[in-house]
């Protein structure tokens, strides 16, 4: 599955991913110096961006784009945390706002067709950004979009107000306030606290809604749930399908941006990936993603008449996290034990084994690995050491008895909760299940309906181990309160530390970029020190597509521009 970070930070999103390639337990040995080289530089010539570019003049007018998500939502708000997924923003992309858009290059400008202008100033002593909204931007149901619609964002996504459950109040709990500038269409933003990384504030994830929803709690819970009552994009919703579970939107005649090269997009929900490719091989799909552990499925559309396989490093990576409030793992040290006893090398190499991609574990929590600011800050958790392992639940007072260990009568005993419908998940599991027997923990792989994933077990901490897939923005430093500081959200495992909490805070307000990135490595010990999440590798961003689909592919860093998508020839 896939999770991502939001606003500032980004998406949260859960992914299927499928075909389980083999990999026994913790005995598989860590890459040879050859090998890392060889993924060192098969990472360096991976492009940042894939998407067959050409140019807007030179894109057939009309047709229908026909795209598979893997898990259909029931709360379209993508304030909320429970919108907060990739394939929900994918989505609401083509019909909702994008004001600040990033290039392949993680550089954030305006949107034009929603901004105007964005700036910032830091003469009063304090951090004001001064946002200008187009005076053509309006939304669906008539209403303009003007400041008061940024207010609300606040207000819904600061964490103040306890009755909205935002995935997210990275950037908007530094703000002390949105009041309008010299007319409606002009917000001014102060902030208590500085800001770096302000442009992601109204970007994708959340996207903009009517501050009527964001300034309501009832509404804001209400309002997009099993529906999007109001848009304002190139797009229009023509159906929300409950029973198929498929969105089908339409050129927006009210638009006033450029047009949309397409008449029709439609998003069907397949929730198993090999569905998906088999949908795309028999001529349902335009394109299709191809996630880790999914050598058949990628073999399978390379088979396919007129394809184009297309591949990007994006900001995404796979992990697995530990509930830091269950039963067992309560203690650090046991949670030591338990990063000590799984071999992430063999998890790593068992998903991607195939896969065309770099077979490199990740260690970083905020940067990956072709990223500028990244630093192996694993250190000795982030090494395979089942002896240090024991040693640690030894001294926990977890004793062996038999198979498993015992502490006050009680089997050590864990759940490894996956989406039943994603095998590769169950491998990890398989894998996890073998590393951690070896040490005496009995684990239990527990699988549970895909659409449920989600919703009921990773955001209500009904989990001791999960692994799914975060995927990311430009403004990596910004995920870092959303994941890891204690009370968010957005913060599965629970985990809680003081002085994380003030490392978070102190790399966030850093204007320096290059000190910033100093910091967040800082913070990015701590985490590993938690063991709040265990790093596996920067995820794949695959994808097959038909030869003559244009401007549609792996984005990498660069915001999706839905009317430039359609077809050549």
């Amino acid at each position: 599955m896939k999770v991502g970070y939001r606003a500032a930070a980004g998406i949260a999103v859960l992914a299927m991913a499928v075909a389980a390639c083999g990999g026994g337990g913790g005995d598989a040995k860590k890459p040879s110096a050859e090998q890392s080289q060889q993924a060192q530089q098969q990472m360096a010539e991976t492009p940042a961006i894939s998407i067959n570019p050409v140019p807007y003049d030179q894109v057939k007018d009309g047709g229908t784009l026909t795209l598979a998500v893997g898990q259909w939502p029931s709360q379209w708000n993508p304030n909320h945390v429970d919108g907060n997924q990739r394939d929900t923003a994918v989505m609401l992309d083509t019909v909702l706002p994008q004001m600040m858009v990033a290039d392949e290059n993680a550089t954030f400008t305006p949107n034009p067709d929603f901004l105007t202008d964005a700036k910032v100033d830091t003469s009063s002593g304090k951090q004001v950004v001064t946002w200008t909204i187009n005076d053509k931007a309006t939304w669906s149901d008539g209403t303009p979009i003007t400041w008061k619609d940024v207010e609300a964002m606040w207000t819904a996504n600061s964490g103040k107000n306890k009755k909205y459950k935002p995935a997210s109040t990275d950037g908007w709990d530094r703000i002390e306030s949105v009041t309008k500038g010299d007319s409606d269409k002009v917000a001014v933003m102060t902030f208590a606290k500085n800001y770096p990384d302000w442009q992601g504030l109204l970007s994708r994830s959340p996207q903009l809604i009517p501050a009527a929803t964001n300034g309501d709690p009832e509404k804001y819970e209400k309002d997009y749930l099993q529906k999007i009552p109001v848009t304002a994009g190139p797009f229009k919703v023509e159906k929300i399908d409950e029973a198929t579970k498929t969105l089908t939107v339409v050129r927006d005649d009210k638009w006033w941006g450029k047009k949309a090269k397409l008449d029709k997009i439609i998003f069907r929900t397949i929730e198993t990936p090999a569905a998906s490719v088999n949908a795309f091989a028999n001529g349902e799909l335009d394109a299709v993603e191809i996630p880790p552990g999914s050598p058949a499925d990628l073999k399978r559309a390379k088979e396919v008449p007129n394809v184009d396989i297309r591949k990007a490093l994006s900001p995404n990576w796979r992990h697995i996290t530990v509930n830091n409030q269950a039963e067992f793992l309560k203690d650090k040290s046991v949670r030591h034990a338990v990063a000590y006893a799984i071999n992430r090398d063999v998890i790593t190499q068992s998903d991607l084994k195939d896969m065309d991609w770099p077979l490199q574990t990740l260690g970083n929590h905020v940067f990956m690995n072709n990223h500028k600011g990244y630093v192996d800050n694993s250190g000795d958790l982030g090494k395979y050491n089942p002896e240090k392992a024991k040693q640690l639940l030894d001294a926990a007072g977890w004793k062996q008895e038999g198979e498993y260990r015992k502490k006050d009568g009680k089997e050590f005993a864990l759940s490894f909760v996956v989406p039943a419908g994603v095998p590769y998940a169950k491998t990890e599991g398989e894998l996890t299940q073998a590393m951690l027997k070896e040490v005496g923990i009995k684990l239990t792989i527990r699988p549970v309906p895909d659409d449920k994933f989600f919703t009921d077990f990773i955001i209500k901490g009904d989990f001791d181990l999960v692994p799914f897939s975060w995927i990311g923005t430009p403004l990596p430093i910004s995920a870092l309160p959303q994941i890891y500081k204690t009370g968010s959200e957005s913060n599965f495992p629970k985990g809680s530390d003081p002085a994380l909490d003030a490392a978070i805070d102190e790399t966030v307000g850093e204007m320096d970029p290059a000190k910033a990135i100093e910091k967040a490595n800082a913070a990015d010990k701590l985490i590993w020190d938690l063991v709040h999440t265990i790093p596996l590798y920067q995820r794949p961003d695959i994808q097959a597509t038909k030869k003559n689909l244009a401007n549609l592919g792996p984005w990498g860093y660069k915001a999706p521009d839905w009317t430039q998508v359609g077809f050549t020839g």
